[in-house]
């Protein structure tokens, strides 16, 4: 269960009740006072806000218990979540000031017409002087909003804010929202196509399968700058991410386990794909009607994929079937498919990653008394899978090379740098991926990105420290 924090703003009429009232039935209700604010203090009435931590379920519970209370007239309910919101999250501010007339002629007219006229001679000189490269865009069209599925391009604007946020402070990318109002796969990909030429990168976001593996292909096949669907690929990279260090922690080789991965969507592919990449031999991809086989014929051309590589066992079932005597489990689908007695029959010391979300594949107080490590998308246990660890130090390192696009072997590295943060000191069964906040992920994704795209060449600009 998620937490949320709220603001009561009360006014206490102290012949009828007394503040130690209030707390006891806060507390009662489920909340938990953090902070007292005495707004208006008074000897027969006072105004008081009240700040209390809750479980977001149980958020109106405590509410209504207050109003039922004699003597405390409730004015206003405030949760600090949609205050953090007001107005949006992100704006826009000028590197240069305007204080006269010579300034402004400078940033716009007529000064600008001589950059402008630079830039149509060699469109590569927007690199340098427009913002394109340092910017990127975050785009979706809000179908497949994480935990709330198809909400709109209006209700998906939070989110996409959120992650601008996430890219200026953790890497010093600017990015912008762009959320768009329509479903069409051809609108999409020409509305990116046409807005492109202002940024250095597009992140795609929260685009329901199987629409988003088009949409991605095309992009990429048909812009010259780096194309990114991170509800694919970056949770793909911090999967691979803590499974090596996992691995390290079990003492397994990658290419001797077997691996079972839950759920065939957009994350569910790229996963299979980059386990495939980094040298699992032995794979057995599931979905709702059981597992994907060597051989077979699907109706989704990346299911239809998977089917014809060589590494995809042959072995029909259910997800509880083909679980038995594996050593890595990686869910990414719904709660509750698996109970303990599924972990327990898999092979010794098995790696668990539960990462459905707010619910895991296998309720954790079940699944952790038999797995080695266990790893889930939840903050309130250990070993949390973020893509966040991801997609700052992964875009920041393709617009310093000015990578054409971002491949497999970048993503791969991705995954290692990730991993490597970790010392083998520091390295334990509740210690497989380092924290978001830890300035290193991103220097070190950073880094291992521009290797990769020079060894691949898919960049197009060495930075100075790699000559």
């Amino acid at each position: 269960m998620a937490n949320t924090s709220i603001i009561l703003r009360v006014e206490l009429d102290h012949e009828k009740i007394s503040f130690g009232d209030v707390a006891a039935t806060i507390s009662k209700s489920g909340g938990d006072i953090t902070s007292i604010d005495v707004i208006r203090p008074g000897k027969d009435f006072s105004v008081r806000d009240i700040t209390v931590e809750v479980v977001d379920t149980e958020e109106e519970k405590v509410v209504e218990s207050l109003r039922q209370q004699d003597g405390i007239k409730l004015i206003n309910v405030s949760d600090r979540t949609f205050l953090v919101h007001l107005g949006g999250k992100i704006k826009i501010q000028p590197t240069v000031p305007i204080k006269n007339r010579d300034d402004l002629s400078r940033v716009y007219t007529p000064g600008v017409a001589k950059v402008c006229t630079a830039i149509q001679e060699n469109p590569d000189k927007a690199y340098s002087l427009t913002i394109k490269r340092n910017t990127v865009a975050v785009v979706s069209d809000g179908t497949a909003v994480l935990g709330l599925g198809d909400v709109g391009p209006y209700a998906a604007a939070p989110v996409m804010e959120g992650k601008a946020m996430l890219f200026k402070q953790l890497a010093g990318v600017d990015a912008f929202p762009i959320c768009l109002d329509t479903h069409d796969t051809e609108e999409l990909i020409r509305t990116i196509k046409a807005i492109s030429p202002i940024f250095g990168g597009i992140n795609l976001e929260d685009i329901s399968s199987p629409r988003c593996f088009e949409i991605e292909r095309r992009l990429t096949e048909e812009l010259d700058i780096p194309v990114f669907h991170d509800d694919q690929h970056g949770t793909a990279v911090v999967v691979i991410a803590g499974l090596l260090n996992a691995l390290k922690v079990v003492n397994k080789r990658i290419e001797n386990i077997r691996v079972v991965v839950n759920g065939v969507g957009a994350a569910g592919v790229s996963i299979c794909k980059m386990l495939l990449s980094a040298g699992v031999t032995k794979l057995v991809p599931v979905d709702r009607d059981g597992a994907i086989v060597r051989g077979g014929t699907y109706p989704y051309p990346m299911w239809q994929w998977l089917a014809e590589q060589p590494q995809i066992e042959d072995v029909e079932g259910s997800l509880k079937d083909v679980i038995k005597g594996a050593d890595v489990f990686i869910g990414v689908s719904r709660g509750n498919l698996l109970n303990g007695e599924d972990i327990r029959g898999m092979a010794p010391d098995p790696i668990v990653f539960a990462m459905a979300n707010p619910v895991p594949e296998v309720p954790p107080e079940e699944a952790i008394p038999h797995a080695r490590v266990f790893a889930t998308g939840r903050s309130d246990y250990p070993n949390q899978i973020n893509n966040v660890l991801v997609f700052p130090g992964l875009f920041r390192g393709a617009l310093d090379c000015r990578a054409r696009c971002i491949n497999e072997p970048m993503k791969l590295a991705a995954a290692r740098a990730i991993a490597s943060v970790i010392s083998g000191g520091e390295l334990n069964e509740l210690y497989i991926i380092p924290s978001i906040f830890n300035e290193q992920v991103v220097v070190e994704v950073r880094k291992a990105v521009v290797q990769a795209a020079i060894l691949t060449g898919v960049a197009r600009r060495i930075p100075k420290e790699f000559r």
